[in-house]
């Protein structure tokens, strides 16, 4: 017999299906307050990220893919946002109903001496299934398609590469359909959804979803987490 914890647990899975239905708009401040005073204060004052160089991807919810790439070792910081449409100015209720052509994204700023442009397309690929056309697990719509950004055609070129070679190893059962597409402009979202997983560890979408895929990368990319993270 389930034990009333478990319960809850299983329940709480089942009504917070999505990225989308696990927070309100952006006025609400409840679902972060709890644990805004663990926030280290540095974390809160603007960081001078200029010298680091940026990349960009999107797979699914935000807060699922900037904490996986702020794990991998030579990743300054994992910032996010909204990117790969046209409309100026998306908010987060725009875009997680599905109401612009936007998708919930990442810019990175990483060390390219302490890991390559490469190696954080190898991280994109191995944190999400990029198979499912216009979904990432529970999360539905092209909101959260899943696309490979390049600045550069040598970018480019490095992403197409890694999905022929994907391709031709049979790393997946089912074709790829990640998109490929140069970044024209990135909108950095509300101040609530940075760090979101970190600031909210007991947000049931964070630890039914999150969490569990946060650690499935770690445990199959030990070697490119940075030090103290297992």
């Amino acid at each position: 017999m389930k034990t009333l914890p478990a319960l809850l647990s299983i329940l709480s899975f089942f009504v917070i299906t999505s990225c989308q239905s696990a927070t309100k708009d952006k006025n609400d401040t409840s679902k972060n307050t709890a644990n805004s005073e663990s926030i280290e204060p540095e974390k809160r004052s603007p960081q001078d990220l200029s010298q680091y160089k940026t990349a960009y991807f999107a797979s699914g919810c935000f807060w699922c893919v900037e904490a996986v790439f702020e794990s991998v070792k030579g990743v300054k910081e994992a910032v996010s946002g909204y990117a790969g449409g046209t409309e100026k100015n998306p908010t987060y209720e725009q875009v997680s109903y599905g109401r612009t052509s936007h998708a919930e994204a990442v810019m990175v700023y990483y060390d390219p001496e302490e890991v390559s442009f490469g190696t954080l397309v190898q991280v994109f690929f191995g944190s999400h299934d990029p198979t499912t056309l216009n979904r990432q697990g529970p999360d539905k719509g092209a909101q959260y398609r899943s696309i490979a950004f390049y600045k550069t055609p040598e970018e480019r070129r490095i992403i197409q590469d890694y999905m022929i070679k994907l391709e031709e190893g049979n790393y997946f059962s089912r074709p790829i359909v990640t998109e490929v597409k140069e970044i024209k402009k990135f909108w950095e979202a509300e101040d609530y959804h940075q760090d979101y997983e970190r600031r909210n560890p007991d947000n049931p979408y964070v630890r039914n979803v999150s969490i569990p895929r946060l650690r499935k990368f770690q445990k199959k990319y030990p070697e490119l987490l940075k030090e103290g993270i297992h």
